[in-house]
């Protein structure tokens, strides 16, 4: 069966198969043959959605964080019980291996349970008063409507870390999926939506999904009734997004480039840095933000570990990600893998040796050879993000030096290192060490909880989404004064007698 007949036929059963076909609508297509799944009418006007967010925002509000929570909670039961339709859609929309749509399905299950115990943790602080007779306080009250763009190369689970956050926090949302994956939202959206039968009294408008492009993203981050935009994507996207919404005075929560590195030092496991290396590197086909896309290796290691990855990377099974025992699917689409070739190329000119893979296969679909490069330096392609599965291998001879190459890219979202010095992996993870939003110790860039609170520093663009207190992004903080006295004191002393 095609993916795309069989992406409708799961769109059909979970309820969203009603609007995936209009005559001149945006095209999907499955990365894993080239099927056509769909063709979506986009979102023609805006105003509605936003004016509906808005009325949503009025009413939700008003209930109580515990019963807003109580929503929340359904709706994992729904995912629950259409996990696996939603994962193999994943799977044949965003060319993602079987095991990897499960996973992105289970971290949507888990995001609303911590959700559903947040709704009872929304704490504020008792503050002393300097006031005789006075009680001061600090309290989070919902914040508005939220926007969520999403990336294709997690469709679902960044959506539900937003969204699941912000409904407990008393506000609605609107997802501008990728226009790459807008199969998985609609198939969301009406996963949702049996949650919200089964709640009964929640306001229309609580969660919309709008089909489009750029310009529908642009769009709704410059309406200023919409106090938050979260987007994942590009730094590029990420900066132009920043600039709209802070030109309105709004807040931006981003989560952009990534181009994680491992220090490998010479008491590492190797065998454990191998298998580390290969998830990292080239689990969904090397399109995640966390993806490893350098391997700093202490020169006296780096020959042997090379020579292990040579052989891990050349029998990597590559093909449809239905089938069992595949570990690489295809690239997103043609320009994924055009942005594949040309920065091989490039290494090739700044003295890079490829040490394995690069070239297509001849099928149908966008399928390549994860690569393993040797690079003699940090050059410009190395400080570049390339989404595709490129590693680029780099040596060096002291700790400290290692450090600061890990550093001196623009990006700072994730990192590792693999050491069974106590002395490296503290100085790796104290204040003068790694620089990124996530620092790991024997354990890649790739795979992060969601009990810990994610996003990264520089050009990733600084947001925290999904655990500890990334619920404050949601959120408006208020400080408040109650007098309980007969008098009525100034602060700092100051005196005003009329």
């Amino acid at each position: 069966m095609t993916a795309a007949n069989e992406a409708r036929t799961i769109l059909e059963r979970l309820g969203a198969g009603g609007p995936i076909w209009s005559s001149d609508g945006l095209e999907v297509r499955s990365p894993i043959d080239g099927s056509t799944a769909g063709r979506l009418a986009e979102t023609a006007d805006l105003e509605p959605v936003v004016a509906r967010a808005v009325e949503a925002f009025h009413a939700w509000r008003r209930v109580p964080a515990p019963r807003r929570g109580e929503l929340v909670r359904l709706f994992g039961d729904e995912l629950r019980a259409a996990k696996d339709d939603l994962a193999r859609l994943v799977t044949l929309e965003a060319g993602k291996i079987v095991s990897e749509g499960l996973g992105e399905v289970q971290e949507m299950i888990d995001v609303c349970d911590f959700a559903v115990g947040l709704s009872r943790q929304l704490y504020g602080l008792t503050l002393p008063s300097e006031r005789p007779g006075h009680h001061m306080r600090e309290t989070w009250q919902p914040l508005g409507p939220v926007l969520v763009i999403s990336a294709f190369n997690f469709p679902v689970a960044v959506w539900a870390w937003n969204a699941c956050l912000a409904l407990v926090c008393g506000d609605p949302v609107i997802w501008k999926p990728s226009e790459k994956t807008p199969l998985t939202a609609l198939a969301t959206q009406a996963v949702f939506q049996r949650a919200l039968a089964r709640f009964g009294d929640a306001p229309e408008g609580l969660s919309q999904v709008v089909v489009g492009g750029r310009d529908a993203g642009e769009a709704l981050a410059a309406d200023p009734r919409i106090p938050l935009v979260s987007a994942t994507g590009s730094t590029r996207m990420g900066r132009a997004v920043a600039q709209t919404v802070a030109g309105r005075l709004g807040r931006s929560l981003l989560e952009l480039g990534g181009n994680n590195a491992m220090i490998v030092a010479p008491s590492a496991d190797l065998e454990m840095a191998v298998r580390a290396v290969a998830f990292s590197a080239v689990g969904t086909c090397g399109q995640r933000c966390t993806s490893l896309r350098r391997l700093l290796v202490h020169e006296s290691v780096a020959d042997a570990l090379v020579a292990r990855l040579k052989a891990a990377y050349e029998s990597l099974p590559i093909g449809d990600p239905r089938e069992d025992g595949v570990l690489v699917g295809p690239l997103i689409d043609a320009a994924a893998a055009e942005a594949f070739e040309a920065s091989l190329a490039r290494a090739a000119e700044q003295g890079g040796e490829v040490v394995t893979g690069g070239g297509r296969l001849d099928r149908d679909g966008i399928y390549i050879r994860p690569a393993i490069v040797r690079m003699p330096a940090q050059t410009e392609v190395v400080m570049h993000e390339t989404f595709a599965p490129i590693l680029y291998v780099l040596t060096w001879s002291d700790f400290d030096q290692a450090v600061q190459m890990q550093n001196a890219v623009p990006q700072g979202l994730s990192s590792c290192v693999f050491t069974d010095s106590v002395r490296e992996a503290e100085q790796f993870l104290s204040a003068w060490g790694s620089d990124c939003g996530i620092a790991n110790v024997n354990i890649g860039p790739s795979g992060a909880e969601i009990g810990g609170a994610f996003g990264g520093e520089k050009d990733t663009g600084g947001g925290r989404e999904s655990g500890s207190d990334a619920w404050k992004a949601y959120m408006r903080r208020q400080t408040q004064t109650v007098n309980f006295s007969r008098d009525l004191p100034l602060a700092q002393g100051v005196r005003f007698e009329v």
